[in-house]
């Protein structure tokens, strides 16, 4: 018997990276950068008032984690001969930044949670799409190295 499947849903099936767009070095710098400067300020936003442990907990875990996933693009860019920019905040980024601050309470804990959904399923896409088809092996290997421990952050998120 044979099976026939439309495009759709053979897109629908395979990885973000299989089909993501490759992105060049600088490109990829940039917004890890981004992607990164972006947790560490929600998070430090979100433990100036959380009352929520679990919250606090993931928080903290994403400052220590975004700190470290920075420091391996550095030290890959290096590696690889490409500049590293000063970290600047892409536009939505920075106006889900501006949203958690005008909220407070339980509302800006359940805004960052939201929020962190969906900013880790776009660095997920991001570092699997650079791992599978980047130009940079070390820059490659820097998101082969990432992409696991988004995707533990959104099992995470997902239980939360």
């Amino acid at each position: 018997m044979i099976r026939t499947f439309s495009i759709a849903a053979a897109l629908a099936i395979m990885p973000a990276a299989v089909h993501a767009q490759a992105v060049t070095p600088n490109t990829y710098v940039a917004k890890a950068g981004a992607s990164d400067l972006y947790e560490k300020q929600s998070s430090q936003l979100v433990l100036a008032s959380t009352k929520n442990a679990k919250v606090r907990q993931f928080a903290n875990q994403m400052i220590a984690h975004h700190t470290k996933s920075t420091n391996d693009v550095k030290a890959a860019a290096g590696q690889a001969g490409v500049p590293v920019p000063p970290p600047t905040l892409e536009p939505m980024q920075a106006s889900n930044i501006a949203k958690l601050r005008a909220a407070n309470g339980a509302a800006r804990d359940q805004a960052y949670i939201q929020q962190q959904k969906t900013a880790h399923q776009q660095a997920l896409a991001l570092h699997q799409g650079y791992a599978s088809n980047g130009a940079s092996a070390p820059l490659k290997a820097a998101a082969a190295k990432i992409a696991p421990v988004v995707q533990m952050h959104i099992n995470e998120l997902q239980r939360m």
